[in-house]
């Protein structure tokens, strides 16, 4: 089991270092175009606001609101050491940035995709979903973990969580926000992080 899961962490780290090199050679590919095209083919009013609705937990105002908030819920029921780990999950913008001033990627620009919504720092990785994936992943992690919980309240936050982590990468690109290469490596580099977060909370909790 754990040959495997070290394989797998090694095949994630590999094609999170491969998509970097190629973004470094290759800023602008006919891959990202033709898939930010594709996925904003379709476009009218209902799906920008609820497009912007997904997108909303990963600014600075929602991630604070989003991760505090439920960190005071777990501490209220006296969940401590899961609401310490929810507000590490803050730590992944810290990541997001450094990766972001390391690679200096520009957004994409008008000229080649619709912005729906304007957007500031580089754009590889994608911190949105690198935060989705960190964040929502964990407390799927704590939906599981969590056993003393109402069974009907776990499954439905776990439910939401997912949806939100994979409706995420979509979200952005039809935005504007992103490229392909962005969001794709941005779940990679949350993959990772969410490992190390999750390993140490369960070897914590395991003591």
């Amino acid at each position: 089991m754990r040959k495997a899961i070290s394989y797998t962490l090694i095949i994630i780290l590999t094609g999170f270092i491969l998509l970097t090199l190629v973004v470094v050679l290759l800023p602008t590919t006919f891959v990202d175009i033709d898939f930010s095209k594709e996925v904003q083919e379709h476009q009218n009013p209902l799906l920008d606001t609820t497009m912007e609705a997904i997108s909303w937990f990963g600014y600075t105002k929602g991630a604070l609101i989003t991760v505090l908030s439920t960190a005071l819920l777990l501490l209220l029921a006296r969940y401590k050491r899961a609401a310490l780990f929810v507000v590490l999950t803050l730590l992944s913008s810290l990541v997001s940035t450094a990766v972001k001033a390391l690679v200096n990627r520009p957004r994409p620009s008008a000229s080649l995709v619709r912005i729906v919504q304007k957007t500031t720092q580089q754009s590889f990785p994608s911190g949105h979903v690198l935060f989705y994936v960190v964040f929502f992943g964990f407390i799927t992690v704590l939906m599981y973990q969590l056993r003393r919980l109402n069974k009907t309240l776990r499954i439905t936050v776990a439910a939401i969580s997912l949806f939100l982590v994979f409706s995420i990468p979509a979200s952005r690109i039809y935005l504007g926000a992103h490229w392909f290469t962005d969001v794709t490596a941005g779940f990679l580099l949350g993959l990772l992080c969410l490992y190390v977060l999750s390993f140490y909370y369960l070897k914590v909790t395991e003591k």
